[in-house]
């Protein structure tokens, strides 16, 4: 099958888009509702566990998108969007290091870098199971 490079690109784009955006209207619905603190304000460590879970389950969403669209080898289209982010995650964490604590603990940073690679590969395997498990259920209907 010949490579379809931009295919390969809108669709690790896409996912990337997908997840950001989800993201940053979920920081803005907690932030209007009172949930988290005004932007600039400190937050708790609870809070910014609350922020490192639904970053997380987004970020495996948008590698299970990013797989979806991949014209093929979805592991590897998600793997490239999972070093993408451990990278800005990391010069996230070095701009912001010595902030503290208006860009809060030094934990949260850290385990953003850390989840990035895991997430996008669950969401690629994601993706591989249930396409296995539809095709699966294709096959032994007939």
């Amino acid at each position: 099958m010949k490579p379809n490079l931009p295919r390969s690109v809108l669709a690790v784009i896409a996912g990337v888009v997908f997840a950001v955006s989800i993201t940053l209207a979920t920081d803005y619905v907690l932030h209007s509702s009172g949930i988290f603190p005004p932007i600039g304000q400190p937050m708790s460590d609870g809070l910014f566990g609350l922020a490192t879970l639904y970053r997380t389950i987004y970020g495996v969403a948008g590698a299970w998108l990013i797989a979806w669209l991949a014209p093929r080898r979805p592991m590897l289209h998600a793997m490239i969007s999972g070093v993408l982010g451990a990278l800005v995650a990391l010069v996230g964490t070095i701009v912001t290091w010595n902030n503290d604590p208006a860009f809060g603990p030094h934990w949260y940073p850290i385990a953003l870098v850390m989840l990035a690679l895991p997430q996008s590969w669950l969401g690629a395997k994601l993706h591989q199971w249930f396409t296995t498990s539809a095709s699966d259920s294709v096959a032994t209907s007939r």
